[in-house]
């Protein structure tokens, strides 16, 4: 009788741990806005990974879109970039839309989807982010985005893999060893 109630708590405490790990909103459902303006409906890339980085224009770090953009043509068909312009660091991207694109065309010939600039962190926290940042919502970890170029990878079922700080590269291994099919 012993064996059978310890496998019954194990099973208790299993279920108890699943359940605070599973995310509470779908990231699917999370509306997004262009840099165009159009909206952009995540649940067009079920299937794919998804990379969200903050971006700015006047930034260290700017040079990576150089790299996200051969990310992306390297693994386009199992990822979606989506560059998320943000000026809450160093007033980094003061850009209009048309600025932040044109800079991107220009200077990297981005061609992954760009979102309209948006707060990454305090009272006025897009939902995207306050899903990235919030373990309660995504089921997976919290983080505090701490820069321009911090990084979020999500897979291809909506679950939030990781999240990489601004010294990682994109084409890093950190972040590559998940997008080979």
């Amino acid at each position: 009788m012993k064996p059978i109630l310890t496998l019954i708590i194990m099973f208790s405490l299993f279920n108890k741990a699943q359940s605070q790990t599973s995310a509470t909103q779908s990231i699917y459902d999370i509306a997004l806005t262009g840099l165009n303006g159009d909206p952009i409906q995540l649940s067009e890339f079920k299937g794919k990974h998804i990379l969200f980085v903050n971006v700015a224009s006047k930034c260290g770090f700017t040079g990576q879109y150089e790299d996200l953009q051969k990310l992306y043509d390297t693994y386009k068909d199992n990822l979606m970039i989506i560059g998320v312009p943000c000026n809450q660091f160093g007033s980094q991207e003061p850009g209009t839309a048309s600025d932040i694109q044109s800079f991107c065309q220009a200077n990297y010939g981005v061609t992954f989807l760009m979102t309209e600039k948006v707060d990454v962190k305090g009272d006025n926290q897009h939902p995207l982010y306050k899903w990235l940042t919030n373990q309660s919502l995504n089921g997976s970890s919290s983080s505090t985005v701490k820069w321009n170029f911090q990084k979020y990878l999500v897979d291809g079922n909506g679950q939030l893999v990781n999240y990489y700080f601004s010294v990682t590269s994109p084409l890093s291994g950190k972040i590559t060893k998940h997008l080979s099919i």
